[in-house]
């Protein structure tokens, strides 16, 4: 998408030129020229060491001094404070660098997946570009000893991969010193040049269920004698949710939604095996603690009446974001000082998961949605689809966002 295609927004002019650190052309050029190069290499989680690299050799060329994690790959940088410190009130700006296990379906796009069935269809090309291009504008203003307090750029390995890749990066100490943290997340569903806020939770908690259900196989002329196991893999289909759905408060929106079922290889064999796949997702952090009990129960329950045995594999994932009222005020701040009160709307809960809200066990923070949708644009095109694309003057409103945000926020 066109980097000219930004919506004509209002800005306050008054707060505007109260702020240093506004993005230069060349400098914009260049994080569009970026993030298509990230675009078109999409790396997994874990295995994100060219992305690494390129991050790394831009914030060196700009005499900054980033440190790779232990694993090789992610990066942290701080700019301002105590050299390799932070120094006190330390403001972290993260971002996701890695991409998503499915074919890029963009066959028109100069900048599509290079690589066989991966792509970066949730934005965290983009997020990589916002958090590079506002250290870069920092480090400026911190040369020129405009920068007021230090920040921590943390480029995060493995979003993708439950229960994700920020409890490493914790482990590693990327928060010590940190006293705030904040993130953007491409929204599809929002203008360009806006962002939606929300306190409390924004995204989802999200879990990984995997069931095996096994029983002696048998002819389907004579069901009765054995164990009719895909009518038992489909009503572990449909009466696990039921049933999961009635035994925690319904405002909790604990919800069990498969993706997959594999069961039999002929029409007239009874099967001896079936498998399912799919996700437990909880918008209260409460049930979200209960959920591996209430549904292990439930999947057993269901399978021993119909007398198929069960193995459940309840691989754990990551809590709801949570929102700090205080971040999520200076990042709304942040964005009234830079385009005015009127790009900032009310966002609702999602059920997609995030792996930022374990940063938020740790330290405060907030998350914002950035708005990726070209004004206008009436097709959505949704986060994880081979379709999905960004309009890029998104990683404009990205950088003045935290650019904004590092300049106001407080020493405390």
């Amino acid at each position: 998408m066109s980097p000219e295609s930004e919506a004509d927004l209002p800005a306050d002019a008054t707060a505007e030129a109260a702020l240093p650190g506004t993005l230069p052309e060349a400098l914009y050029a260049e994080l569009v020229a970026f993030r298509r190069d990230l675009h078109m290499h999409p790396e997994l989680g874990n295995q994100e060491f060219r992305t690494t690299a390129a991050i790394k050799e831009r914030l060196e060329k700009d005499g900054l001094a980033p440190r790779v994690l232990p694993a090789g790959t992610g990066l942290v940088c701080d700019i301002g404070g105590d050299p390799g410190g932070g120094g006190p009130g330390v403001l972290a700006l993260r971002a996701d660098i890695d991409a998503l296990p499915i074919p890029d379906t963009k066959s028109e796009s100069p900048y599509r997946s290079t690589v066989p069935d991966r792509a970066h269809a949730c934005g965290h090309d983009v997020h990589t570009s916002v958090v590079l291009g506002t250290g870069l504008v920092l480090a400026d203003l911190h040369r020129r000893g405009l920068l007021p307090r230090p920040v921590r750029l943390i480029f995060q390995p493995a979003e993708e991969v439950l229960p994700g890749g920020a409890a490493e990066v914790i482990k590693s100490g990327a928060l010590d010193g940190v006293s705030r943290i904040v993130a953007v997340h491409c929204d599809p569903r929002v203008d360009a040049g806006r962002i939606g806020l929300r306190q409390g939770p924004i995204t989802s908690a999200c879990d990984r269920l995997e069931v095996m259900l096994d029983g002696p196989g048998g002819h389907t002329a004579r069901p009765h004698l054995t164990t009719d196991l895909v009518t038992a893999a489909a009503r572990v289909v449909t009466d696990v949710p039921a049933l999961v759905g009635r035994r925690v408060d319904t405002r909790a929106g604990l919800a069990v939604t498969w993706g997959r079922i594999e069961s039999g290889h002929a029409p007239n064999v009874v099967p001896q095996h079936a498998e399912l796949a799919g996700t437990v997702r909880c918008l209260d952090i409460r049930a979200w603690r209960q959920a591996p009990d209430i549904v292990v129960a439930a999947i057993d329950e269901v399978a021993n009446l119909h007398k198929a045995k069960s193995e459940i594999n309840y691989v754990r994932g990551v809590p709801p974001v949570v929102n700090e009222p205080v971040v999520t005020e200076l990042l709304r701040e942040a964005m009234t000082a830079r385009r005015g009160a009127a790009t900032v709307e009310d966002t609702e809960q999602s059920l997609g998961g995030e792996d930022f809200s374990w940063y938020l066990e740790h330290v405060p923070g907030a998350m914002a949605r950035l708005g990726v949708r070209t004004p206008g644009e009436r097709t959505v095109r949704d986060l994880h689809q081979g379709d999905f694309d960004a309009d890029e003057s998104a990683i404009r409103v990205g950088v003045e966002l935290f650019t904004a945000a590092a300049l106001l926020h407080p020493t405390h």
